[in-house]
């Protein structure tokens, strides 16, 4: 992990939050339960699980001005709606919740510089950051997501209606 860095951190302009804080929330805490679901849920230790059942959790984007909520039922996590009380709310930067998901940045750095902030039940604050510390994470690497990676993933598939790229040697009639 590296350091935290001597320039100031990196924000969203004002204008976007106040553009993303228009949209509903429970959409993004769909797709944050998701990605969750997938990277995340078959990872978690039995005594995190037991530690998050029931749990109302709370990821809000500071300059972003996204708020999602979202719980654990024992088998995955779920979206919920806004909700007024949260057991554990997480809040950063946009920028330093990428840094951490990349595993740039080190949340306990992050704590005591006061640019990521926990509020709520201290046990299950401890133990979510615990447990994501001991779990072999891959880092988020953007690079996988780009349009041709995506493509390259999806593997070959029968090309019908000329859509696509041509195999070599392949004749074009007009």
């Amino acid at each position: 992990m590296k350091p935290l860095s001597s320039s100031p951190p990196l924000a969203l302009p004002p204008a976007l939050g106040s553009l993303l804080e228009r949209l509903p929330a429970y959409p993004g805490s769909v797709l944050l339960v998701s990605a969750l679901n997938l990277g995340l849920a078959r990872q978690l230790p039995a005594d995190v699980c037991r530690l998050l059942l029931h749990r109302k959790l709370r990821i809000h984007v500071r300059d972003a001005r996204l708020t999602f909520d979202f719980s654990w039922t024992g088998e995955r996590f779920t979206a919920c709606p806004r909700q007024q009380a949260t057991d554990l709310a997480i809040s950063a930067s946009a920028h330093d919740f990428m840094r951490l998901a990349q595993r740039q940045e080190d949340p306990d750095t992050l704590f005591f510089s006061r640019r990521l902030a926990m509020e709520g039940d201290t046990e299950l604050g401890l133990g979510v950051k615990n447990a994501l510390d001991a779990l072999e994470l891959p880092a988020l690497d953007l690079q996988q997501w780009t349009p041709l990676q995506l493509l390259a993933r999806l593997g070959p598939r029968k090309r019908t209606a000329g859509v696509g790229p041509r195999e070599h040697g392949a004749q074009r009639h007009d």
